[in-house]
């Protein structure tokens, strides 16, 4: 089942190491909020009837907490960036490998041809994927979990033209593990899916095969929800906690998100627009759309396929309510086969003009030159203000001391090497769980308040919290210390003895080691 088994052509090799080494900027950037949040989960893993995680809150399912764990303990807080960089490659090669099954599938039958096609998307993947406007540094859970989606994705292709049950199996297995690193993560579920049953539909498949692969990629996808269903019951948590964490928590905070103003939000869509169109990936999907017709006489059952892909992590991106950039990344398997479809009607002269060259040539254009943009304001210099701001708290702090970052900032935290007695760590769990504040309240008002409070977003963002009793409890138990450079109010105990930190607001970010 190894993608090695093929022989690639050299492109598509060179353009899985490029895809590689293009995730460089992650060794010259500290981590990102989800990246410390997921790391500061992982290292307080202590579940509870009540509490998937423990101390901690993370609306995330238990793999990516576990690869997060697994490689903070082979390497260190930034080992997970090198299994992103290594996810990255394998994506490129699982985009070879599909687009080998389409040309297959499409009547390509010279093995030359077929190696220069998968070269083709090889190239466009990888640049899709490295493209620094997206995010070049940090490894979360979309990074992780998009090259089991196209390996999911090959492996339905090669089941149906194989009539092998165990590609089926090992299909499901990867569509569903690739939900364990984000639940939004649906498309391997849906191609597959569309696939088998346009297959039965057409009579490419003999109904009792179709129904025998069915089981066993039903039997695949059980696997991983068996192994996370058991680590819940094992570790002393309740099936409902697993429920909740993993999938109805966020029901709750998308009405929590349509409930209340977000300026963030907003400005974001703009941005990931505009993101969405630099990148690429609109002209991509425009060339794709027009071949539909052309496309679909050809062989209609994958091609149907990929647009209910490409349709669902459309819609994901479009009612996640936050529009955060590296949601992008989830669109890359689906629009990777659109280009082997594209490359394979090309091939075959299918249509008077050839386009998907030039697509390739634009998205490969893009990510250059966004990795040169990025790489030269590195140089110029930036200053991770949230990092100096936690390790400024943790220079002044004593042992012992806690500190609570209110507005989601685990990088705050995660530099300022202090627990939090907060659970919340990001701001929409906060704004779903604690509407009112109140657990906030009790915690700054109890009997062993944290020492530090850190105001990472303005305690009235979202004016229908508590945040007047919120307040009220800085001015009388906190005195403050100072702003860090202009964003974050840090506030302290009130002490008789004088409080300052001195944060640094000028000294660039260089590497991970020793910056």
């Amino acid at each position: 089942m190894a993608l090695g088994t093929t022989r690639w052509g050299r492109t598509v090799w060179i353009a899985a190491i490029a895809a590689f080494v293009a995730r460089f900027p992650g060794l010259l950037w500290p981590l990102r909020p989800d990246e410390a949040g997921f790391l500061l989960v992982a290292r307080s893993l202590h579940p509870e009837p009540d509490s998937l995680y423990g101390r901690y809150w993370v609306d995330r399912p238990p793999p990516v907490i576990w690869l997060v764990q697994a490689t903070d303990w082979v390497g260190g807080a930034y080992t997970h960036r090198l299994v992103g960089a290594l996810a990255c490659a394998l994506l490129v090669l699982a985009s070879a490998a599909a687009t080998r099954e389409t040309a297959l599938r499409a009547g390509v039958v010279d093995p030359v041809a077929v190696r220069r096609l998968a070269g083709w998307v090889a190239v466009g993947t990888a640049a899709l994927v490295s493209n620094a406007q997206i995010d070049p540094v940090a490894a979360k859970g979309e990074v992780l979990g998009i090259p089991l989606v196209l390996a999911s994705c090959w492996l339905s292709l090669r089941a149906v033209r194989r009539l092998a049950a165990a590609d089926a199996f090992w299909a499901g297995c990867l569509a569903v593990l690739a939900v364990g690193f984000k639940q939004s993560i649906l498309g391997g579920i849906v191609f597959g899916a569309v696939l088998l049953l346009g297959s039965a539909a057409a009579r490419h498949l003999p109904g009792r095969t179709a129904g025998r692969f069915a089981l066993a990629a039903v039997a695949g996808g059980a696997v991983p929800v068996a192994v996370v269903v058991a680590w819940t019951l094992a570790s002393g948590s309740r099936l409902q906690t697993l429920w909740y964490t993993s999938v109805s928590f966020r029901s709750d905070a998308s009405r929590v998100i349509a409930s209340q103003n977000s300026e963030g939000a907003q400005s974001r869509i703009g941005v990931l627009v505009v993101v969405f169109v630099g990148v690429g990936m609109l002209l991509l999907l425009v060339c794709f759309l027009v071949r539909v017709p052309s496309l679909v006489r050809h062989d209609a059952v994958p091609v149907v396929a990929i647009l209910a892909m490409v349709t669902v992590d459309l819609l994901g991106v479009a009612f996640s309510g936050s529009f955060w950039l590296p949601y992008l990344f989830v669109l890359v398997p689906p629009l990777s086969l659109a280009l082997a479809a594209l490359v394979a009607h090309d091939h075959l002269g299918l249509s008077r003009h050839r386009v998907s060259p030039a697509v390739v040539a634009v998205v490969a254009t893009s990510s250059v030159l966004s990795l040169v943009a990025w790489t030269a304001a590195w140089a110029v210099g930036r200053v991770p203000v949230e990092v100096r701001t936690g390790e400024a708290i943790a220079a002044a702090a004593r042992p012992g001391d806690r500190v609570l970052v209110y507005g989601g900032r685990a990088d705050i935290q995660w530099a300022s090497r202090a627990e939090s007695p907060y659970p919340y760590l990001w701001s929409l769990p906060m704004r779903t769980l604690d509407p009112d504040l109140e657990e906030l309240r009790r915690v700054l008002t109890g009997s062993n308040p944290p020492t530090w409070f850190v105001e990472a977003t303005h305690i009235t963002a979202w004016s229908e919290l508590g945040t007047r009793p919120i307040e009220r409890s800085l001015i009388s138990k906190y005195e403050f210390v100072r702003t860090a450079c202009g964003r974050y109010r840090i506030y302290h105990l009130n002490s008789v003895d004088p409080i300052d930190v001195d944060v640094d607001c000028s000294t660039p970010y260089r590497t991970i080691w020793g910056s």
